[in-house]
């Protein structure tokens, strides 16, 4: 047998049950440690290592090796290079620590290769998978049909103008030089996109900022034909490849001309050769460099620069006629900077010779006041729907909307009769010209807006619509929301309660008014400040219900400090007036009407009164159709509620006496329950009537302003009609009263519900204390029986019945004493309540909805454009 396969000897006490015992001695050590020492026996020298161990034995030892390496001796034996069958070895295996997760510069460049690939493929397949544009499918409009509260058509517009596709050489060099100068410079050499302008919208959009279009004429033009598509991120990738494609497949010609074919210009036109002939009344190839210069300033926004005016408060054909002049000069001097023109024909179009506009295609089809019902009916569309002036010129609409003919009519004729019968611009040209009348009538149930007059009409070449214009002072009709709000959140005299109507206020002419502080105000000079009347009558104290019927200011300008501007301001908010037209200053002309609500608001917010407390939004529209489909969001906006049910039903109370026996006595011809006020500011620049039954609620106004002036600045009426001044009792209470019975023929005539004693009496600073032992005044409603006994008589009668004056006589001096007792002419000092008999409110419970009169805190409707 050969040396090496021969068996060793076997050591004293050897053989397998020698190496188990060996391996079990020690634990910590030896074998188990992982290290290759032998075992000491004690019979002689070292033992030499066996070379054949069991297998059984060798894995045990393995095992215990293994364990006592830990984590450290892990990560060794995985050590470099060992092989990583991984695809990307990421993160990387041989490398320890943070650099694990340190890319390698194969990942790095093999990443963004892959990446740029991806793009490049997916805009490959993009760009020719796309379509080109088509500016004859741009260019097609359809009708918006406006339709009548009872589902018969008013007015088909839109889809009438001229759309013809023009070539690039009847597009005259000055409107293709206008255009290119004042919207994309490098248009003739770029590829048809603004890498950093793509980039910018983009992004914007990508985190949820405003959308932002293409920034050159080509994604300008692709734009254009996706005027129905959402604003969304997939559809600026549409359009960036139909512009990457159209950048490097046409001629910039035929790109120019399709932007120009297919753009909307206002007006109703899409497409220069359209544009063209709204505006100047020629064909495009005929335009001068000035026409081409206005065209090419609309094309910033017709909205905002079509001297017509456009939708919202800040597109005024006054604003809009600045804008469009100021944009025009640019255009031109822009031209000039690029090289498109030379300043010698440069200076020859100065601000006179802004392009004259023929009279609007749009105007002639919209007779009457259908241009204005058509207006307000649209602006709420596109307010509700979120659809902009573009797509609404597409057309393809059906809108019901909540106008009522018959009474649509019938406002128009007594405006128009009582225009007739009051002026006579021929006979007095410097007193009746520029006389402008507006109204609105509101469903006091719902809000509809069944009747509105905005002006002679469009036809007329008159475009602002006089129903829905802010800016005209409502004057006295203001002082109910002073009273209501006195009697919804008390004053300072009161202690936190509601006051009553009954409370007392000085009313003598040229009384001081006094802050919260009980100061005196100041005036311009730093002397007191002294309220004036419209009479210098010496009232003395009077109650608030005979202030409000004769209309006296002073009472009023001091009850607006007593109760606190921001509270009277919470209360008209409440009942739908709107924030922006709302007098910011804390001052005493602010209770007298300074403010300037549209008629729209105003009659929707008396409507409040009317319906005891509860407000509805005004609208008027109820369905809107596009190519067949309901479109959401135009159901009838909720009703809120604005005050307490008692403290409506009091001003509802206070404003029939108005009617009865006060400035709105007019209004009496009416013959059924009616309550109403008048308002007439200073100078007499204007005049209003704001009155309501149980059904509707109207408001008229008249002012006068010089449309085609450039501030349309208010201008006095004195001597209109021939009178020395008009008032809101005069032409605005006829108007009303003659409108108010043709709209109500033939309805049930309904009472208003019957108002609740509420509040206390608390009288101003100064006014004299009542007769000890004075009884409470009996209630104003007649009991269903007679007393048993005669009501005591008061020993300080107040104004309670009706005045000596004639109904006509708007403001007279009436021979009753009541309310004329004696007192401080300065109003006194600011103080607790005085003569108040109880000075605790009366019950208030009722079975209508709403809050406990004269308590505080009732949470006041959001107000809504």
């Amino acid at each position: 047998m050969s040396e090496h396969r021969r068996k060793p000897s076997q050591p004293q006490g050897g053989g397998r049950a020698s190496a188990r015992r060996a391996a079990q001695q020690r634990p910590g050590r030896g074998a188990g440690s992982g290290r290759d020492v032998p075992t000491a026996s004690h019979s002689g020298p070292y033992a030499e290592p066996s070379a054949h161990g069991s297998r059984a034995e060798a894995r045990r030892a393995a095992q215990r090796g293994s364990a006592g390496r830990g984590r450290g001796s892990g990560r060794a034996a995985r050590g470099t290079g060992r092989p990583d069958k991984r695809l990307i070895n990421y993160p990387r295996s041989d490398r320890e620590g943070w650099k694990r997760f340190l890319p390698s510069w194969k990942l790095v460049s093999g990443t963004a290769l892959g990446f740029f690939a991806i793009i490049t493929a997916g805009a490959g397949i993009g760009i020719a998978m796309v379509n080109t544009p088509d500016p004859n499918k741009a260019a097609q409009a359809q009708n918006n049909v406006f339709e009548w509260a009872d589902g018969s058509q008013m007015v088909a517009t839109g889809g009438s103008m001229n759309r013809q596709i023009v070539p690039i050489s009847d597009i005259p060099r000055s409107m293709r030089d206008a255009v290119i100068a004042a919207e994309n410079e490098s248009f003739e050499t770029d590829k048809g996109v603004d890498p950093m302008g793509i980039a910018r919208a983009v992004w914007k959009m990508a985190t949820g900022g405003s959308t932002q279009g293409g920034s050159t004429i080509t994604q300008q033009y692709v734009k254009n034909t996706y005027l129905d598509s959402d604003q969304t991120l997939k559809r600026k990738v549409t359009e960036l490849f139909i512009a990457i494609k159209l950048g490097v497949s046409e001629e910039k010609d035929t790109v120019l001309a399709g932007y120009l074919n297919t753009a909307y210009y206002g007006r109703d036109a899409y497409g220069i050769q359209a544009a063209a002939r709204a505006y100047f009344g020629k064909d495009c190839k005929d335009l001068n460099p000035a026409e081409s210069a206005f065209l090419a300033s609309v094309l910033k926004g017709p909205n905002l620069y079509n001297p017509d005016g456009g939708i919202g408060a800040a597109a005024t054909p006054a604003l809009n006629e600045q804008r469009a002049r100021k944009r025009w000069a640019w255009v031109l001097d822009r031209e000039v900077e690029v090289g498109r023109m030379d300043k010698a024909e440069r200076a020859k179009y100065t601000d006179a010779e802004f392009p004259a506009r023929v009279e609007s295609e749009q105007a002639r089809g919209m007779t009457g006041q259908i241009g204005y019902l058509v207006d307000t009916a649209k602006a709420y569309v596109m307010k509700t729907a979120h659809i902009t002036a573009e797509q609404m010129a597409l057309g393809g609409y059906t809108i019901r909307t909540t106008f009522e003919k018959p009474k649509v009519d019938a406002l128009a004729k007594a405006v128009e009769d009582t225009r007739n019968e009051f002026l006579d611009e021929k006979k007095r040209p410097e007193y009746d010209t520029f006389v402008q009348f507006g109204a609105s009538s509101v469903d006091v149930k719902t809000g509809k807006i069944v009747a509105l007059y905005g002006g002679p009409g469009w036809d007329q070449k008159y475009f602002s619509n006089n129903a829905n214009t802010s800016g005209v002072p409502v004057g006295s009709t203001w002082k109910p929301y002073v009273l209501a709000a006195a009697m919804e959140y008390g004053t300072q005299n009161s202690k936190g309660q509601g006051i009553s109507v009954d409370s007392k206020y000085q009313a003598n002419d040229l009384t001081v008014i006094n802050n919260r502080e009980g100061k005196p105000l100041r005036d311009a000079s730093g002397n007191p400040f002294k309220q004036k009347n419209e009479s210098p009558t010496p009232y003395g104290y009077v109650t608030l219900t005979e202030a409000m019927e004769k209309s006296i200011n002073v009472p009023f300008a001091q009850l607006v400090f007593d109760v606190g501007h921001d509270k009277v301001r919470n209360v008209a908010k409440s009942t739908g007036i709107l924030e922006e037209s709302l007098n910011p200053n804390n001052d005493a002309s602010f209770a007298l009407g300074t403010s300037t609500p549209s008629a729209i608001r105003m009659a929707d917010s008396y409507a409040t009164f009317a319906a005891s407390g509860t407000h509805h939004e005004p609208y008027s529209v109820t369905e809107v159709k596009k190519n067949g489909d309901k479109l959401p969001g135009f159901e009838a906006p909720k009703a809120e509620r604005a005050m307490d049910n008692a403290v409506a039903d009091n001003v509802t109370k206070v404003l029939q006496n108005v009617v009865e026996n006060g400035t709105g006595t007019k209004a009496k011809k009416l013959g059924r329950p009616a309550a109403g006020k008048t308002g007439t500011t200073d100078e007499n620049k204007s005049a209003w009537f704001v009155g309501y039954t149980p059904e509707l609620s109207t408001s008229v106004v008249l002012f006068r302003s010089n449309p085609n002036s450039k501030d349309k600045e208010l201008q006095s009426m004195k001597g209109v009609g021939g009178t020395d001044s008009i008032h809101g009792g005069d032409i605005p209470a006829v108007i009303w009263t003659e409108y108010m019975r043709e709209a109500l023929k033939g309805a049930p005539v309904t009472p208003f519900p019957e108002a609740e004693d509420i509040g206390v009496k608390a009288d101003s600073a100064g006014a004299p204390s009542p007769t000890p032992s004075a009884p409470a005044s009996p209630s104003a409603s007649p009991s269903p029986s007679p007393s048993s006994s005669p009501p005591p008589v008061s020993p300080s009668p107040s104004k309670g019945g009706k005045p000596s004056c004639k109904p006509w006589e708007l403001y007279c001096e009436p021979t009753s004493t009541g309310g004329t007792t004696t007192g401080g002419t300065n109003g006194g000092t600011d103080g607790g309540i005085i003569g108040g008999p109880s000075g605790t409110a009366s019950p208030t419970n009722t079975a209508r909805p709403g809050r406990p009169g004269g308590s505080t805190g009732w949470p006041t409707a959001a107000a809504a454009d």
